[in-house]
C-alpha cells in the first residue's frame, strides 16, 4: 500500500486527469451505446458486458462462468488487468519521463470524439469502444507529455483485444482456415508421405477412411490472440525500442499459423496410424490443443533473443573479422 501511495504522490497534475478520465468515463456510460433494440442501456459498458456475457446465460438468467472463460474472446475479460499491470511494472520508468502539455495529443482526443460520434450515428457500439479506448490513451498523453505517448503506446494496444468481433471475425476465420488447411495437406503429401487430400476446408484420406472438416473453431484466431497478446506483452517488458517490439508482435501471425498447422497435422498422423477415433481424440484433447503453443511460444522467445540489445551491442563492439584481413590493436 505505500508503494501505491508513493507512486501516486509521483503523478503529475493527477486531480486533473483523473477528473479528466471520470468525465470520459461519464460520457461513454450515459450516451455510449445507441443499438437500444439489443440491449435496453445507453452506456458503452453494458452493452460490452451484454455481448461477452449473452452465450453464458443460463434459462434462469444466472452465467454459466465455464461458457463465460471458454469462448473464442474470453481473452476480454483480463485485458484491462494485463494493461494496469504493465504500466505497473513499468512505473519506475514511466514516472522517471519528462511530464509536460503535450499539445498534439488533443488532435488524438479529436480524433476518438469523431470516432465515437461516427459510430453512434450509424449505431455501431464496437467503434464507439475503439473511440473509448483511443481517448484513454490522448487524454493521459495530453497531461504526461509526448514521452508517455510513446512508452505507453504497447499497453494501450492491447486493449484492442477488448474490442468484440462478433460475425465480422469470419472475414479473419474463413483465409486462416483455408490457409491452414493447404499447409497441413502440403506437409503431409511432401514431407511425411501421407496422401491426403483437400477439398476447401476438408481434409481426408484418398479411400475417405476419415475425414475432418477445420470449423471456425479450428481457425487457428484463439491461437493467433493468445499468441499475439503475449507478443505484444513480451516485446514491451523485454525492449525499449519499438521496432523492436513491433517485429516480435508481428511474428505472432505466422507462429500462429504454425501452431495450427502443427496442431492439425497431429490430428492427420494419429488418424492415419490408429485410425478416426484417434484423430477424434487429438482433435478433442485438451493437452494436445496446448501443445501446439509450444514451438510458437518458443520460436518468439528465440526471436526475442536474437534481437534483444545487449547481444546488438555486443556484435556492434566485437564485429567478426574478416577473412584475410589482420586485425591491430
Amino acid at each position: 500500500m505505500a508503494e501505491i501511495l508513493s507512486f501516486w504522490r509521483q503523478i503529475p497534475s493527477r486531480g486533473l486527469v483523473f477528473g479528466m478520465l471520470t468525465i470520459w468515463f461519464a460520457l461513454f456510460h450515459f450516451f455510449g451505446n445507441s443499438t437500444l433494440g439489443y440491449v435496453n442501456t445507453r452506456s458503452l459498458f453494458g452493452w460490452w458486458i451484454w455481448v461477452y456475457t449473452r452465450g453464458a446465460e443460463r434459462p434462469d438468467g444466472s452465467i454459466d462462468f465455464g461458457k463465460l472463460f471458454d469462448g473464442e474472446e474470453a481473452h476480454a475479460w483480463f485485458i484491462p488487468g494485463v494493461v494496469v499491470l504493465l504500466l505497473w511494472l513499468k512505473r519506475d520508468e514511466l514516472v522517471s519521463l519528462p511530464k509536460r502539455v503535450c499539445w498534439p495529443a488533443i488532435g488524438i482526443l479529436g480524433a476518438a470524439l469523431l470516432i465515437h460520434v461516427i459510430g453512434y450515428m450509424v449505431q455501431q457500439s464496437r467503434i464507439s469502444l475503439v473511440a473509448f479506448f483511443l481517448g484513454l490513451y490522448g487524454l493521459t498523453g495530453l497531461f504526461w507529455g509526448g514521452a508517455w505517448l510513446r512508452a505507453s503506446l504497447f499497453p494501450f494496444a492491447l486493449f484492442a483485444f477488448c474490442v468484440p468481433l462478433g460475425t465480422s471475425v469470419e472475414s479473419v476465420t474463413f483465409p486462416l482456415r483455408l490457409l491452414a488447411t493447404k499447409i497441413t495437406a502440403v506437409v503431409c503429401q511432401t514431407l511425411l508421405g501421407i496422401n491426403v487430400v483437400q477439398n476447401g476446408t476438408q481434409l481426408f484420406d484418398a479411400s475417405h477412411a476419415y475425414q475432418y472438416e477445420v470449423a471456425a473453431a479450428c481457425s487457428g484466431i484463439r491461437s493467433l490472440t493468445a499468441i499475439l497478446a503475449f507478443g505484444v506483452i513480451y516485446g514491451y517488458m523485454t525492449f525499449d525500442k519499438n521496432w523492436r517490439r513491433l517485429l516480435v508482435a508481428s511474428a505472432a501471425i505466422p507462429l500462429a499459423v504454425f501452431a495450427n498447422v502443427f496442431r492439425l497435422v497431429l490430428i492427420v498422423l494419429a488418424a492415419e496410424a490408429f485410425g478416426q477415433n484417434a484423430g477424434n481424440y487429438v482433435h478433442e484433447s485438451t493437452l494436445f490443443s496446448i501443445l501446439p503453443y509450444v514451438p510458437a511460444i518458443g520460436g518468439m522467445l528465440f526471436l526475442g533473443w536474437w534481437l534483444r540489445e545487449d547481444r546488438s551491442s555486443k556484435v556492434a563492439e566485437n564485429p567478426v573479422p574478416m577473412a584475410g584481413v589482420e586485425q591491430t590493436s
